[in-house]
Formats: structure tokens, sequence, C-alpha cells
């Protein structure tokens, strides 16, 4: 299998992975890396780009980098998947930006550190009060390995014209259709803040007082847990019609403060086209159905009634790259949530990030 297409589809498909869709504490950022550029003297030479050249060093693997930002903002009120009325105006706007560090080995292998760093405002009723304020601080960091577990592809070659007339002219594989499949897992650690949740503690209903749908465990900076994460990211490509998706399972630990927050599965996917598809610059335009299934947590080992929750949403994902330097923005409307008991739940979602490979 030629290394160079099989490198394009690992990084390709890294980057179908989005920022957290329905959960804000247990979606990672993988950052879009589909520009692959050549440099002339491999072509020139004859070498497939991603190849050992005569130095011994594979320019393919090495260090990439990536911020990523996501804005939820929450100010729907549903109770057992109904809308009702919401007269105090309670919302949460949340910001969480991921600083990533990631390393490829080879065309097979990558790690991947995520830093989380979380801002939130909030406003709610308390008895017949308003409470507003803001959270901050450092999330739960995590680390991802990713393994590219089967590849295909067939058809279809490209000639390289060269400016310069000394050069041959070289033939280089861009096959027709590509299909690729990654293996996720990695651990999330407990290094947010979750005292937070120690407000479950104190929680009291006033009779007559409006309900509260934002709570410590939706504040919270961390789940105060040791948590294991596991997915699949799918890639497929027919000339510039592609279709990308992945699936993740997030496997909770036992937390703190007697509070033990539910596992969670999140997925998406769905088809899109490049419009310019060349060896260093990539421009395309994709349409994404996601959602998440959530079961409700448990405090000193009953349910919590108030955080199970099913939702779908749906929006556009814009991904350009040009050189080392790659970028996506996208936009979530939810079209579909179900959820228990009384919850304030996303109203929109705004997701967007920018990586180098160095």
């Amino acid at each position: 299998m030629h290394k160079f297409t099989f490198t394009i589809l690992f990084i390709i498909t890294l980057g179908t992975a989005p920022l957290a869709r329905g959960c804000d504490l247990c979606g990672c950022y993988t950052p879009q890396l589909e520009a692959l550029p050549q440099t002339t003297a491999d072509v020139a030479f004859g070498q497939p780009t991603g190849a050992t050249t005569t130095s011994g060093r594979s320019w393919m693997t090495g260090l990439y980098g990536a911020v990523g930002e996501q804005f939820t903002y929450f100010g729907t009120v549903l109770v057992d998947g109904h809308e009702v009325a919401n007269p105090t105006g309670q919302h949460e706007d949340s910001s969480i930006t991921q600083l990533v560090a990631g390393y490829t080995f080879n065309s097979r292998f990558a790690l991947q550190l995520n830093v989380p760093l979380i801002y939130r405002s909030f406003e709610r009723p308390e008895g017949f009060a308003i409470d507003r304020g803001t959270e901050s601080g450092l999330g739960d960091i995590s680390l991802l390995a990713k393994f590219v577990a089967y590849h295909t592809e067939m058809g279809g070659r490209r000639p390289l014209n060269f400016d310069d007339s000394k050069l041959p002219k070289l033939e280089t594989p861009d096959p027709d259709f590509t299909f690729s499949a990654l293996l996720l897992a990695g651990i999330k650690f407990p290094t947010g803040d979750s005292s937070r949740i120690k407000e479950e503690f104190n929680e009291v209903e006033i009779p007559g007082a409006p309900v509260s749908g934002i709570h410590g465990h939706d504040l919270t900076l961390g789940t105060g847990s040791y948590d294991g994460i596991f997915g699949v990211q799918t890639s497929l490509r027919y000339k510039n019609f592609f279709f990308q998706g992945d699936v993740q399972f997030t496997l909770r630990g036992d937390g703190l403060h007697q509070y033990h927050f539910a596992n969670d599965l999140s997925w998406g996917g769905g088809p899109g086209y490049y419009f310019i598809r060349r060896r260093d610059t990539v421009l395309g335009l994709q349409f994404v159905v996601s959602g998440e299934h959530k079961d409700v947590d448990r405090f000193r080992g009953e349910p919590a009634e108030d955080t199970g929750i099913t939702s779908v949403f749906v929006g556009p994902r814009l991904i350009a790259s040009v050189g080392k330097i790659s970028a996506e923005i996208a936009v979530d409307l939810p079209v579909s949530i179900d959820n228990t008991a009384l919850q304030v739940v996303p109203d929109y979602r705004i997701r967007g990030g920018i990586a180098i490979r160095f």
C-alpha cells in the first residue's frame, strides 16, 4: 500500500472528530489536517510524498498543534422533552477552549494531548432571587491514542506538471475512491475543579419559587473522575464527494462528592463536497447530523432525575487547509431534544478550530 495515500487518509480521518457535540465535559477536539503539502525535492527525485528521504527523515511524521473553541448557549427550558416558560430568563453561556498538542509517529499511529480551558457565565433563579455568576478555569485533561485500523483505495492517477522544463513529468497516486477507519482510545484525568458539584447537597425547592434548571453539575469544570474514552472514526471519499462520521463512548469512573456522571454516547457524520482539493489546498463543506445519549447521573446512590438527555443536532461545517495550516468552523442547531425532568438545554452551538503541522 502506498504510504502517501495511506497517510493522506490517516490525516483526513484525524479531522472527523469535532468538538464535543452534546456533553460540555466529554468531547475532545481533533484538529483538521487535510492539506498535505509536497516538497519539490521529494517529487523530483521520485520519492513518494511521505516516504523516508535520503536523509532518513519522514517529513509526514512529527508534531502538530491546534486551538479549538466551542461556544454553547443554553436558554431553553424543557421538562421531559417539552418546552415550558422561562419567566426568569435563566440561561448559561459556555465557552470551552482546547489547547492541543499531538505527535504523528507514522502513517498508522498518533498520540494527542487535550487541555481544555472553560469559562461559563450564568443567570438562574435561587428561591425568589436571581443568582448571577461565572465559573472559569482548567477542565479535565485528556490523553488520546489513534490507530488506523483499515484503509482501502482504488482507481485514478493524476499527472504532476512543473514550471521547470528540466524536471521530469511524474505521476502520483490520486485514487478516485478511498475509505479508512480509525480507532481511538484514551483517558480523561480529573484535573478540573469539581467543587461546584457540592451544591447538590444544599439544593432545596421553595414552594411557589421558580425552579432552576442550572445546577452544580452543569457548572462544574470537571467530573472528579478518571474516565475512559473510546471511539471509531470513518472517512469515505469518491472523487470530490466525501462522507465522514464518528462515534465516541465515554466510560465514567467513580466521581467525587458522592456524585457519579453517567456514561455518554455521542455520534455524528454526514456528506460533504470538496470545492477545492489540491495537493496543498483544500476547501470543503459538510452537512453534519450529530447527537448524544446520556442516562441520568447518580447522587448519593440515587438517580439525579434532571440529568438524562438524548439530542440530535444538524448544521453546516466548513473545512479549509492551506499548506501546513488548516481550519474549520461549524454550527449545530437542535432539531430534537428529549430530556428528563427540568433542564436548560442548548439553543445553538458554534465550533471552530485552527491547526498547524510543524
